[in-house]
């Protein structure tokens, strides 16, 4: 990127020059990043909101899968090939001092000389592109915590990361705007705001979904598992496997009304036959007599025999 020199607003120390020998004070990072600070701190104040700085914890810029995936196909383009270095130093000196990542937009503000208002809008990925994307990876996916720390297969990776067709936006898709006096589209705030959002999918990936339009949760095809279990190859009899045992290999719960009857309503019993079990079980047993019951017993089984005798 060129810029700076006599008449430009901007040159490479980030010195500003509004006349031919009219320089302004060169201002160090870590000042003009304060005073950035305290400006959103008003900003905020007033919107009702909190900022939310891009915060690097090492030189890498991003360390995770979407994160590198997002920064790689940033600098395949191209386009932007010779206006991103830069965009690197800003955001590693902590000037990106608040990112939003919405759908279809992505808004910034970024310390420079002053501080910068940065948008950037991004296309809805097509919906036939979505569901092609979907057809690949059905099946492909075990969960959507696999998905989100992309423990993918190389397939799905190839799919999701390519330049066309695949999740992330291309140079066509991506409006950018910066409130900098630098002439150029793609200046070192908005390739500094570019890199941040690769720092902020290590932290939360989903947020390429929602930027994209679409919902993660649809590449995790249940159907597609569910049917690959029970069409895989004929089992031998007796070895088939149900359905509360397939839902709880792939926890989910499957709609068994259609194939299976409900168990069918025991009848109410009968008035007037209360002892129904009894009859139709064993015989119910004569407790034993009492001694005095015993006696009397006795007494008359004798006076019976002395009366026959």
């Amino acid at each position: 990127m060129i810029a700076g020199g006599a008449g430009h607003p901007e040159n490479e120390l980030d010195v500003m020059s509004w006349g031919y020998n009219d320089w302004r004070p060169y201002v160090p990072v870590a000042q003009r990043r304060a005073n950035a600070t305290r400006q959103m701190a008003k900003m905020m104040k007033k919107t009702g909101r909190s900022a939310s700085p891009v915060v690097l914890e090492s030189r890498k810029i991003a360390t995770t899968f979407w994160g590198k995936a997002w920064c790689d196909n940033l600098e395949a383009y191209s386009d932007y090939a010779n206006r991103l270095p830069r965009g690197r130093t800003y955001l590693r000196n902590g000037s990106v001092v608040d990112l939003q990542i919405s759908e279809g937009e992505i808004t910034s503000h970024v310390s420079g000389s002053e501080l910068y208002k940065i948008e950037i809008k991004v296309q809805p990925l097509a919906p036939k592109v979505w569901m092609a994307i979907q057809k690949e990876c059905a099946g492909k996916i075990d969960s959507l915590i696999d998905l989100l720390q992309g423990k993918l297969s190389t397939g799905v990776m190839q799919v999701v990361t390519r330049q066309n067709g695949g999740l992330f936006p291309t140079p066509k898709e991506i409006a950018l705007d910066c409130s900098c006096p630098d002439w150029a589209d793609l200046c070192k705030h908005v390739a500094a705001t570019l890199y941040g959002v690769g720092t902020r999918l290590d932290q939360k990936p989903e947020l390429l979904f929602v930027l994209r339009g679409v919902d993660s949760a649809d590449l995790i095809s249940r159907v597609s598992a569910t049917e690959a279990v029970r069409t895989t190859s004929i089992a031998p009899v007796g070895a088939t496997i149900a359905d509360n045992e397939l839902a709880d290999v792939f926890g989910i719960d499957l709609d068994t009304s259609a194939s299976a009857s409900p168990p069918p309503a025991k009848p109410a019993p009968l008035a007037g036959t209360t002892s129904l079990k009894r009859a139709r079980g064993r015989p119910r047993k004569t407790p034993p007599p009492t001694p005095a019951r015993a006696k009397q017993f006795h007494r008359r089984k004798k006076a019976s025999a002395s009366e026959t005798s």
